[in-house]
């Protein structure tokens, strides 16, 4: 379920791929299998992915990710263009020969620039000494390239054995081998494998976190139902978050199925970070990070990871296909249409790569092309609902009345159903497109009301581009896209009194949390609800207000809602909306508590304030 550079690197056509040679960097090769048949194949691929996790755990060292490094799996091309496709200056080979409960292994590092060979190695030993195998072949490796390349610092140990139990890793290994090849058949076959090493060793995280990603993909991908699988892999996720809550993958997964499950934009960029947190090198929690600020329209952060992931994983598609996303997203057509087209012509069913490749043929008005990929796509490629709102999307850009009402009709009548997320999402974008804006924002609110990451993805959409004019926009910006508080906060206590100090630690957060993320915008906020997001105890934070800000909560959040109103009063785009429209804006809910507050705070009524304001003429 793997789901991204200040400004993207563009290969245009006609262009290799090319990246920056770091000259402290190093890809490893997968290992070739010289056993006696096919069978320790997903074995020798488990001891170069591990080799490979180990050496990333050196700060100074930038080593290749798993699937750039695996794209030359099989291929018999010069060790320079491999060097130079992937941006390194060393490259790791080797092989590995099971025989009974012996393996016997080899390793060499190259120099990519002369192809020379200045490390070579080999090791006999026992199957069941594969953790210390693998952690003595990833230090000396380090070890020669520190003596080649200059300092690098190197702990005592780089590799921690997940279990005691060879027989549980080797099932676990063979289930991510067949996991990586990214379909249903396999990814089924993937989950009989980790369950096999589970109940060998229940304390394998990762084969924990590797039934949780096979489940997540099945239910993302629609090859399971979607409720049974997002359940079985929740579960997973539990399971893995009580034996390591910092885990990186595991934070990785809670990331996505805090996006995809519960549109909760907060606790995905929460537990994304602490992937990244656990495991800078983490190449899959960049590419989500950067998805992630690509939907708060925060492109900077988004450049950065992307271009980070791009640096360690650039033959991976996905890192591509975000790359080509940041394009759209950037307004980039042109240069985002090279690039999906070349996913395209790799995978004619990468189905992301198709939609967001009408999207920008839709942004460009080449409606011709957009229409011959919307009608004969495959019959099992885009989604009925999609293939509907795209058509009707299609004809109401191209201004064909008559074509789209119809398609228009019966994208609407879809939309009625609770969870038809797909035409919910078109609908929005076709109301934009025909300049209704209250319309599509009553669409938005079932984003809420049902936690669709569809409509999520839609919102910010550059299809959606008519409705970012509206004073209504950024309001659903701050509301869709809220943060949790980065500031640590003191220890949830139930006593109401606080020491000066939490005191002090409380009204900082507090004040931040108000300034950042704007609660009072939300008419149905309480002192709990308050207190909740704060992890604090409710009394706590009333004797806060009371004791330390003189207020009550009501009259502490009322006057940032005045304050609210009277920003927007003040801006002029929002000059034919009534004051009481105001007022709800700014998280009132009746008319008389607004005009009491507001005088209260002001010594004014508001259409005596709107007067003597200016602004009334």
């Amino acid at each position: 379920m793997t789901t991204y550079f200040l400004l993207p690197t563009v290969r245009l056509p006609g262009q290799r791929n090319r990246t920056m040679t770091h000259p402290k960097s190093i890809a490893v090769l997968p290992f070739v299998n010289t056993s006696p048949g096919k069978e320790n194949e997903f074995f020798c691929d488990g001891i170069t992915e591990e080799i490979i996790h180990a050496l990333a755990k050196i700060e100074q060292l930038k080593v290749t990710s798993r699937t750039s490094s695996f794209f030359f799996k099989g291929k018999n091309l010069p060790l320079a263009e491999i060097g130079r496709e992937l941006g390194v200056a060393n490259l790791l080979e080797g092989s590995l020969r099971v025989s009974g409960d012996r393996l016997r292994i080899s390793a060499q590092l190259i120099n990519v620039s002369d192809d020379s060979h200045f490390w070579s190695e080999s090791w006999d030993r026992k199957l069941e000494d594969i953790f210390a195998i693998q952690d003595e072949i990833s230090l000396r490796i380090a070890d020669k390239l520190r003596e080649y390349l200059g300092h690098l610092e190197i702990a005592d140990q780089l590799v921690q054995a997940p279990t005691g139990k060879v027989e549980a890793y080797r099932h676990y290994l063979q289930g991510k081998s067949l996991f990586n090849k990214w379909n249903p058949e396999h990814a089924n076959q993937a989950i009989g494998y980790f369950e096999k090493a589970l109940q060998i060793d229940p304390d394998l995280i990762d084969a924990h976190t590797g039934l949780a990603d096979a489940y997540s993909f099945l239910a993302v991908a629609g090859f399971a139902p979607r409720e049974i699988a997002w359940a079985k892999a929740i579960e997973s996720m539990q399971r893995a978050k009580a034996l390591d809550p910092q885990n990186a993958p595991l934070n990785y997964l809670l990331a996505n199925q805090a996006f995809f499950t519960e549109a909760d934009f907060g606790q995905s960029m929460q537990f994304a970070r602490q992937a990244i947190a656990s495991k800078p090198t983490y190449a899959e929690g960049h590419q989500f990070l950067a998805f992630l600020f690509m939907l708060r329209d925060d492109m900077k952060k988004a450049g950065e990871h992307l271009r980070y992931a791009r640096s360690i994983d650039p033959l991976n598609p996905e890192t591509k296909f975000y790359q080509a996303y940041f394009l759209y997203r950037s307004q980039s057509f042109d240069q985002a249409e090279v690039l999906l087209l070349e996913l395209l012509e790799a995978n004619a069913k990468n189905l992301p790569a198709l939609i967001t490749l009408i999207y920008v043929l839709l942004k460009k008005e080449a409606f011709d092309r957009a229409e011959r990929l919307i009608f004969n796509s495959p019959q099992e490629g885009i989604m009925p609902d999609e293939k509907l709102g795209l058509a009707c999307l299609l004809r109401v850009m191209q201004g064909k009345v008559g074509e789209y009402q119809q398609l228009f009709a019966e994208l609407e009548a879809n939309a009625s159903g609770d969870t038809s997320f797909q035409a919910h999402a078109y609908l929005f974008l076709v109301y934009g497109a025909l300049n209704e804006a209250k319309k599509a924002f009553s669409v938005l609110e079932k984003l809420f009301q049902y936690r669709s990451s569809i409509l999520f993805l839609a919102f910010g959409d550059p299809l959606a581009a008519p409705l970012r004019h509206n004073a209504e926009f950024p309001l659903y910006q701050k509301r869709i896209f809220a943060l949790p508080n980065p500031v640590v906060r003191p220890v949830k206590r139930n006593s109401a009194e606080l020491s000066e100090a939490d005191a002090t630690d409380y009204l900082r957060v507090l004040e931040q949390f108000m300034e950042t993320e704007s609660p009072f915008l939300d008419p149905s906020l309480s002192l709990r609800s308050l207190a909740n997001q704060l992890e604090m105890h409710p009394n706590q934070l009333s004797w806060l207000l009371n004791e330390k800000q003189g207020k009550n909560f009501n009259a502490y959040i009322n006057g940032f809602r005045v304050a609210h109103f009277i920003k927007l009063l003040a801006d002029p785009r929002n000059a034919s909306i009534s004051l009481i429209g105001l007022a709800y804006e700014s998280g009132f809910n009746s008319k008389t508590v607004f005009n009491t507050v507001f005088k209260k705070e002001t010594g004014m009524t508001p259409k005596e304030f709107h007067k003597n304001s200016g602004l009334s003429d």
